[in-house]
């Protein structure tokens, strides 16, 4: 039975943070708009800011659905699911935010990551995320997996990058600076950074 929560604490909070892997669902404000569905991961790159805050690191990638569909309406949810110990799902609907490199706030978000090196990523933006809404339910139907360790191949083909050559990598893809339905998606040239 799905219980509704005022806040991120006790043990929802523990239950988030020991999670190897969250998903977040985005979308376009147009009814024929695409759906974005993106599992997120790496050690050290989600963090509980407060009782009604998340955020997580943005990293490079082939596309930036997500960004273009929160520059343009803010809605997004995300799940995180038990694959082991007892069963649970838990929900997060709220109003994100892409903070990017250039913005005064970056480091001070920066600091809730000290765990991760944000330089073998290619790191394009913090995402924060206000919750409007935070729900559990049973997750008696999600399939037992154990979790053995992150891959290494994001930060070894990352790492080499710097400004330059990630703004080169992006402006080559076709869905980085707008989205696949037209919308801005990342700034191109990849705003500086302020740490």
């Amino acid at each position: 039975m799905g219980k509704t929560y005022e806040r991120i604490d006790g043990r929802l909070r523990t239950f988030i943070e020991a999670q190897p892997v969250f998903f977040t669902a985005t979308a376009p404000l147009a009814g024929d708009g695409t759906v974005n569905l993106s599992p997120k991961g790496l050690a050290g790159s989600f963090a509980v800011l407060d009782e009604h805050t998340v955020a997580y690191l943005d990293f490079a990638g082939s596309n930036a659905e997500t960004i273009a569909h929160l520059r343009e309406n803010g809605r997004i949810t995300l799940m995180w699911c038990a694959f082991e110990g007892p069963p649970n799902i838990v929900r997060v609907h709220g109003r994100g935010e892409p903070v990017f490199r250039d913005d005064p706030r970056f480091p001070g978000l920066l600091g809730h990551f000290p765990d991760i090196d944000t330089s073998a990523h290619g790191l394009r933006a913090i995402i924060v995320v206000t919750a409007g809404l935070v729900r559990d339910t049973c997750g008696y139907a999600v399939p037992f997996m154990a979790y053995e360790e992150d891959r290494d191949l994001h930060g070894k083909r990352f790492a080499r990058e710097d400004d330059a050559s990630l703004s080169a990598y992006f402006t080559k893809k076709d869905h980085v600076a707008t989205s696949l339905d037209g919308l801005p998606g990342l700034p191109l040239p990849l705003p500086p950074s302020t740490v």
